[in-house]
């Protein structure tokens, strides 16, 4: 069913992409898959984004829920839910969009497989409409039409440690790397203060008291460095064509990042901007009496005397 329903789908739209475009370039096929998968998620992506500023933004409001509840953990988790009631937050969106890319990169990895150890997958593997593309008929004729090679210089096949070491997939290997490295930064908080996760594991064995807040920042400052390390390694094990997807997938989700931060700057700036509208409190009127009932009544207190 995966196969069915994930890979071959996967499969055909690498495909297809590469029949259609000038030159049939494998390299550039996939960096245009990569780009439409990423539009194709940005809605997910933006609310993912979103939801992770306004994270970053009511940490403070959580250290004084943390205060308040002093200790009470039940009353610290129902704060913590009014308060993201509140804002509008739902912790756990992210991983939705996790949920998803996992499966496409799963996907895309056996279809490269695919069409680079066995190219006569282009032909066993598409749906007949693919199958019908002028390309993909001209393979049929003659399956050595086919290049791996991206932009005519990197073999797209090649691991970065496969019989030597392969330049080319190394470098590529270090760009994707770089690149997981300024999309992770991006989204940081910039507390330069954060503790290593490891003294605060040291001091929660012994008894004290951790701050969930101090946690995640050290989580967050030690995904800095983890998350490209293992992107490295990842990149230099598998074929250089997925390499070339990290980097392009980094790239466009960098891209993606700076765009809702430059729209969430906007929206404080506008908001900064705005006149501050103070109400003024009602004025209550006092009721003069008319002066015709004023004579009114100073003639009856003179009658009453008379």
């Amino acid at each position: 069913m995966f196969e069915t329903y994930i890979v071959q789908p996967v499969f055909n739209l690498l495909e297809f992409i590469y029949a259609i475009i000038p030159g049939h370039d494998l390299g550039i096929a996939i960096i245009l898959f990569t780009i439409v998968i990423r539009l194709c998620l940005w809605p997910l992506v933006h609310k993912q984004l979103h939801h992770a500023k306004a994270m970053r933004k009511l940490q403070p409001e959580l250290k004084k829920i943390k205060k308040a509840a002093a200790g009470d953990r039940q009353k610290e988790a129902r704060l913590q839910m009014e308060l993201y009631k509140e804002r509008d937050i739902k912790p756990f969106a992210s991983i939705g969009t996790l949920i998803i890319q996992i499966p496409v990169f799963i996907a895309l990895y056996q279809a490269v497989l695919k069409i680079t150890n066995d190219p006569n997958s282009l032909l066993n593997f598409s749906y007949s409409w693919v199958h019908d593309l002028s390309w993909i008929r001209q393979l049929g004729s003659n399956i050595n039409l086919f290049d791996e090679t991206f932009l005519g210089l990197v073999d797209l096949s090649r691991r970065g440690f496969e019989n030597g070491i392969y330049f080319p997939a190394v470098v590529l290997a270090l760009v994707s790397t770089y690149m997981q490295y300024r999309q992770t930064k991006l989204m940081m908080s910039n507390n330069q203060d954060a503790r290593k996760l490891s003294i605060i594991l040291k001091e929660a064995a012994e008894g004290k008291e951790t701050d969930q807040a101090e946690v995640t920042a050290a989580i967050s400052k030690l995904m800095l460095y983890f998350l490209p390390f293992v992107t490295f390694i990842f990149a230099l094990i598998v074929p250089a064509a997925l390499a070339l997807y990290l980097f392009t997938s980094s790239a466009v989700g960098y891209f993606q990042q700076s765009l809702v931060l430059k729209e969430d700057a906007e929206e404080m700036k506008q908001i900064a901007d705005e006149p501050e509208v103070v109400e003024s409190a009602p004025v209550k009127k006092k009721k003069v009496a008319s002066t015709s009932t004023k004579k009114t009544k100073s003639g009856s207190k003179k009658k009453r005397r008379k």
